[in-house]
């Protein structure tokens, strides 16, 4: 058989076929062209996966180990316990309930606490998406929610240095467990459940596009909804990008209460209660330090120019904190203590964590900076005119530093002194920029941080006292003697 080249009606044929392709295609086109749901980044996914992972690393090993070594030698094994207990307990109700509460519309209380729409993980699986502060970008909603898990796991195992070396175990898991339903979940509620940037911008769009009264009001009314279903401190301007105050601020006022409420430890001012392992205590803040960049990079939800500045501002602030706490410390006390740049960088990365996303590099390194002899203050002077016995100095230097860095977040997120300024979703016109003022971000940053203090002070005491009639805080005086290590897990860190 031989190929003939097409006659004349062999080409109207072929032209006729041809424009019938076209067509389809066409048609095929136009029906591919109806909206797509936004597709995760690859990049992105695998960044918060890893980000995850250095923020589980902070609980542990790095802030176990960071505590162990504070405490004497009979009751290492019962901080670590305590904290590595504190993790699994929490990564258990988070996904029972936790992650609900914190991240779900909550209905008429949505400003408050969230509902129980996603208990159990309902509707949540490989395909649901949780938004960024990017427009057009999401992340696979799983990546989102054990992100989440492991602030919600650390935030209470910080608690556990107020009143170490003397509560009983059984007192810290219900105490915790009671803590984090009633505090910890409406915090985060109110500062982090957001709405998604597409859709206020969709809702922002559709009322610059209504040409009518009618169309007008509808979409005000739509985009008034969007924005107002959010937690209440979100509502009200607060600006807290990887926890100051739902962190630091909470955990640090709840671990003074707890040790006003416990009492001092047997033999406190008497007996030698000197750090039992500063190798211990330098490999903690170490891991902390690296695990950091996980939780506050991490906290912008996406790998792009912001996390990189989370990053550098995380760096640069922890090392200028380091650096403060330990020239203060020399000239106060004549000597650089291994503690005392330890403590310094964990002031710097509590205080950088509210504006690391916000802030500057040299607004995050001056934070840094002011932050340490602020702390070394409180941990020694305030903490010895008042004589209460903060074990581990988690007021001092986590409430405190959390209070400074939320404040200081109002002012360095200044464009003018570097930072990135307010973000506007509705402003579809000027690349999402809103309109910063001074007075009005202060305002925003102090009620967030006297709420906190306040919800999970008041809180606390009452959970505090709940505990102490159920189960009891403290163990005998023999018992704390011993140490907790035998009394509470009849075991020790260390066999001599």
């Amino acid at each position: 058989m031989t190929f003939k080249r097409p006659s004349s009606t062999g080409w109207a044929a072929l032209a006729i076929a041809a424009v019938c392709v076209i067509g389809f295609a066409n048609m095929a086109f136009a029906e591919d062209a109806a909206p797509v749901a936004v597709v995760p980044n690859k990049g992105d996914v695998a960044w918060m996966l890893a980000a995850s992972a250095l923020v589980l690393m902070m609980s542990i090993p790095g802030l176990a180990l960071f505590y162990g070594g504070l405490v004497r030698t009979k009751n290492m094994a019962s901080v670590l316990t305590q904290v590595f207990a504190i993790v699994s307990m929490i990564g258990v109700t988070w996904t029972i309930y936790g992650y609900s509460l914190a991240f779900s519309d909550g209905g008429s209380m949505t400003h408050w606490i969230g509902g129980f729409s996603k208990a159990f993980l309902h509707g949540v699986d490989a395909n649901s998406t949780a938004a960024t502060f990017s427009n057009g970008v999401v992340i696979p909603e799983f990546a989102y929610f054990v992100f989440q898990m492991t602030f919600a796991m650390i935030t209470p195992a910080l608690i556990v240095g107020a009143f170490a070396e003397r509560i009983k175990f059984s007192a810290v898991m219900l105490f915790i467990l009671l803590w984090s339903t009633f505090i910890y979940y409406p915090i985060a509620h109110w500062v982090w459940y957001v709405a998604a940037p597409d859709d206020v911008a969709a809702a922002a769009k559709a009322l610059a596009a209504a040409t009518d009264a009618a169309a007008k009001a509808a979409a005000q009314a739509k985009l008034d909804e969007v924005t107002g279903s959010v937690g209440w401190l979100a509502g009200a301007g607060a600006l807290d990008f990887a926890g100051g105050t739902v962190v630091h601020i909470n955990a640090g006022i709840a671990g003074l209460v707890g040790a006003l409420i416990i009492g001092k430890r047997v033999g406190y001012g008497k007996d030698l209660m000197a750090p039992h392992s500063l190798t211990m205590t330098m490999i903690g803040a170490s891991l902390l330090w690296v695990g950091w960049f996980g939780f506050n990079a991490g906290s912008n939800l996406e790998a792009n120019g912001t996390t990189a500045l989370a990053f550098v501002n995380t760096m640069v602030a922890t090392s200028g904190a380091a650096l403060s706490w330990l020239l203060c410390e020399w000239i106060v006390k004549g000597k650089p203590s291994l503690l005392g740049i330890c403590s310094g960088a964990v002031a710097g990365l509590v205080a950088v964590t509210p504006a690391s996303g916000f802030a500057g590099p040299i607004g995050a390194l001056v934070l840094g900076l002011v932050v340490s002899p602020v702390c070394l203050f409180f941990v020694s002077t305030v903490k010895n005119a008042f004589g209460y016995d903060d074990a581990l100095d988690v007021f001092g230097v986590h409430c405190i530093g959390g209070i400074i860095g939320a404040l200081g977040t109002g002012i360095l997120v200044n464009p003018a002194l570097g930072g990135v300024g307010i973000t506007d979703y509705a402003n579809i016109t000027g690349n999402n920029a809103g309109t910063y003022d001074l007075a009005t971000q202060m305002i925003a940053q102090s009620k967030a941080v006297l709420a906190t203090l306040i919800w999970s002070g008041v809180g606390s005491a009452i959970l505090y006292k709940i505990v102490d009639l159920v189960v009891g805080l403290r163990p005998a005086v023999e018992q704390e003697r011993e140490g907790l290590d035998i009394t509470d897990h009849g075991e020790r860190a260390y066999n001599m």
